[in-house]
């Protein structure tokens, strides 16, 4: 089975940024080398350890994404890109180029939503897919030919349907999302239901399945859990839009463009 990798570049560029912050490397211009030396010596790994059959890096576009306009709060509590980051990105953008690999970039839409439709579209033409990627929204796309592929140490770690069943406790990892909904995402700034932490998330979709659901059987919860979930039936019901990843970006899985070669 032919292989497709789908990396979320800033993922990895915050890593890496992150990672050399109290002894950063810089060139005779002061630029800040580091996430560019991080993200390209990554590549050049995951290209010799796993040789891909197609490779594409999804970036983040400028302007924002439809999220902001049904939520002006999300992602407002995060504070501003370093100015590291930004000047980096140009470089690395220009790299990849150079090393013939697709920069994937789709106008109002997060690295998330172009990665998970790209990699729904690929597994349905046949290709495994690994979304090299730490975040836990990712979750949610899993199947049986998408899996997550996560820097774990020196080595790595695979996110696949087991994993996300051993963690959660249910069988499609769609619910993912309502978990998050649930729980909230405190990285995202989405709202999740006050006085609901993680296990009790799991362990009311593990009941009653969809927030959709859990909201139809309200009266079943306990009496302090049913006030707080109706009170946030409205809140709840958008972050789970919030939370759910996209999968019809207006982008085509084109295989021979992703197609990887010898830079």
């Amino acid at each position: 089975m032919k292989r497709l990798f789908l990396i979320d570049a800033y993922a990895l560029i915050f890593r890496y940024y992150y990672a050399f912050m109290t002894r950063p490397m810089r060139n005779r211009e002061g630029l800040n080398t580091s996430p560019v030396f991080g993200f390209v010596k990554f590549l050049r790994d995951i290209l010799r350890r796993e040789q891909p059959d197609c490779l594409g890096v999804a970036f983040d576009p400028k302007g924002g994404c439809f999220r902001r306009e049904i939520f002006p709060e999300y992602k407002a509590n995060r504070s501003a890109t370093p100015e590291d980051i930004h000047a980096a990105v140009p470089y690395i953008k220009r790299l990849c180029e150079a090393m013939r690999i697709p920069v994937l970039e789709v106008a109002g839409y997060e690295a998330d939503d172009v990665i998970g439709t790209l990699a729904h579209k690929a597994a349905d033409d046949g290709f495994e897919v690994f979304m090299v990627t730490p975040d836990k929204d990712y979750g949610q796309l899993v199947t049986d030919r998408v899996k997550i592929y996560k820097q774990k140490g020196e080595g790595v770690e695979i996110v696949d349907r087991e994993a996300i069943k051993e963690h959660y406790g249910f069988d499609d990892p769609i619910l993912v999302r309502d978990v998050l909904a649930l729980w909230g995402d405190a990285s995202d700034n989405i709202p999740g239901v006050q006085g609901i932490g993680e296990k009790g998330a799991i362990k009311l979709v593990n009941q009653f399945g969809t927030v959709e659901q859990i909201l139809e059987h309200t009266a079943e919860l306990t009496p302090k859990q049913r006030a707080n979930v109706e009170a946030g039936a409205e809140q709840l019901l958008l972050s789970k839009r919030l939370a759910s990843i996209v999968l019809d970006v207006p982008i085509e899985f084109d295989a021979e463009a992703l197609r990887v070669e010898q830079p």
